[in-house]
């Protein structure tokens, strides 16, 4: 059973849903006034992790998503750059969709715009008033706090300590400083609605409790986003949607982490700032990244904890990718031999159960990892001993399956240039590979662990779910038999040296030339295009 950390109750709890086997979940979006960063992929790759984990557990999962299309930055942003509001919105939701394709996040059920709910939000900040949380005052509409006595138990804070935070403008109208807005009263250039209380637009928080109510019901299973929303803005959606209609709003409050620079907190004022696309296109970064390396390094750190983005994490989540798919790439050559088939079928078996168990325990995505890794090492020395076609091709399948959970190891080429690293052209291609490749789930990857097919050795493989993204791998200029044999007779005076970064060099160089090398027990390599 999955058990989740909930940071309503401050415990990690088993999960259960309000239905059978179906789950709710909504996470907040961006508020689209500029690109996306890197913490914003780091949430968005939590969440999507989360649905795909679910869906593998056999659950029905409807998961929305929403945009914050309506805020004083957006406003700002338009005036400084002589637009609408809906100019600069449609830009960056559209760049949006862009960077988390090629992350491989996968569209939400839902996606809602705030400015397509204002009748909604309307109703519910009507209610509010009516039931008497909220008050009025020249047009605007402020929700009261303490006329919620639970307000604080999300964040731990007690409402007598708190101060004015974050998008919380100090007002003496208000009846407490921490009261918030749930409607604004309509100032020169911005855009407005009619409303009871005359023209205006929403506040933050009521947005994504009438979006997810409309979307969702009054009460759901899941509702997420980053550490910095805790406070204020979910125990402000905690405080209105539950004091509205009396009942909980969602039962599992679930929060990643911040994401740190070189062991500093991101920020722009610190100019340790990166774009998502940033992070692609830079032409000077230290390696050509693309949507998998990156999503092996977000995560390869537990989604509750901090999150150090450096140029080495990513050296390190390229190098580890480079094993996987040389290993995948070996897996492609026909063999006769069935020494280690059944063993091959146990070492399957203890990585499903290492996976299943990480994942289980708080979405533990590094723990998972390394069963991906223990597993590769096993079919490596497996693959000295002999392993047939067949059990190739189950290995291969198994990286693929169980990789889908994650979104990973699911390219069925791996570009490397010469000296290892990926080539700008590889990069181009793979990320236009990986964004349709991932959604492209193995319909096995989402059945529950015992609607799996485990007699699998002596089964067809399964075919190639992304075999229509294939890219050739062999270069322009293909190497002669004397060059090979020359290279190899360089790789092993480097492994006899134990010079094993030099050696695995040359194997990823004769990998980018489309050549497959493999070491037999008695010392000898050999190879094949």
């Amino acid at each position: 059973m999955l058990k989740i950390y909930n940071t309503l109750t401050g415990k990690k709890e088993p999960f259960e849903p309000i239905a059978p086997k179906t789950v709710r979940m909504y996470v907040c979006g961006v508020t689209v006034y500029d690109y996306c960063h890197i913490g914003h992929a780091r949430s968005a790759l939590v969440f999507d992790v989360l649905r795909r984990y679910l869906e593998y557990s056999g659950y029905a999962v409807t998961f929305v998503k929403n945009f914050t299309d309506v805020d004083d930055k957006i406003i700002k942003r338009a005036h400084e750059q002589g637009v609408s509001c809906d100019a600069v919105t449609a830009k960056y939701i559209q760049a949006y969709h862009e960077d988390m394709g090629k992350l491989g996040i996968r569209t939400a059920t839902e996606e809602p715009k705030a400015t397509e709910h204002i009748a909604d939000i309307i109703q519910l900040t009507e209610r509010l008033v009516a039931k008497g949380l909220a008050y009025v005052v020249a047009g605007d509409v402020y929700f009261e706090v303490s006329k919620y006595p639970e307000y604080g138990r999300l964040s731990k804070r007690r409402l007598e300590d708190l101060q004015a935070g974050a998008r919380v403008e100090v007002d003496e109208r208000k009846h407490h400083a921490m009261d918030f807005a749930l409607w604004k009263s309509s100032k020169p250039g911005e855009p407005t609605w009619e409303s009871p209380w005359g023209p205006g637009r929403p506040g933050w928080h009521i947005e994504c409790s009438a979006m997810s109510m409309k979307h969702l019901g009054e009460t759901f299973d899941i509702h997420g986003g980053g550490m910095d929303l805790i406070f204020p803005h979910h125990e402000n959606e905690i405080a209105q949607s539950c004091g509205v209609t009396g009942k909980e709003f969602a039962r599992y409050w679930i929060h990643n982490g911040f994401v740190q620079i070189n062991k500093e907190k991101m920020s722009k004022s610190l100019g340790n700032f990166f774009t998502i696309r940033e992070i692609f296109e830079k032409s000077e970064w230290p390696e050509n990244v693309t949507g998998e390396i990156l999503r092996y390094f977000l995560l390869s750190t537990h989604y509750h904890g901090p999150l150090d983005f450096s140029d080495q994490a990513l050296r390190e989540a390229k190098n580890a990718l480079n094993g996987f798919y040389d290993l995948f790439q070996r897996l492609d050559e026909p063999e006769e031999k069935a020494t280690a088939d059944n063993e091959l079928r146990v070492m399957i078996e203890k990585c499903r159960l290492a996976f299943k168990t990480a994942m289980a325990d708080d979405l533990n995505t590094p723990v998972a990892i390394a069963a991906f890794q223990a597993l590769k090492g096993d079919v490596n020395r497996l693959l000295a001993h002999g392993l047939s076609t067949a059990a190739r091709k189950v290995a291969r399948e198994e990286f693929r399956s169980l990789g889908s959970t994650l979104g990973l190891f699911q390219l069925n080429k791996w570009k490397l240039g010469s000296t290892g690293m990926l080539s700008r052209a590889a990069s181009k291609d793979t990320e236009r590979q990986f964004g349709p490749s991932i959604g492209m789930l193995n319909q096995a990857a989402n059945k529950p662990q015992s609607e799996q097919n485990v007699g699998f050795l002596n089964q067809p493989a399964e075919k190639d779910i992304v075999a229509h993204n294939a890219q050739p791998t062999i270069e322009d200029q293909a190497l002669t038999d004397v060059e090979i044999e020359r290279m190899l007779e360089e790789r092993n005076n480097a492994r006899r040296r134990k010079d094993f970064s030099r050696a695995d060099v040359i194997r990823q160089s004769l990998a980018a030339h489309g050549i497959i090398i493999e070491d037999k027990p008695d010392g000898t390599t050999r190879w094949k295009r």
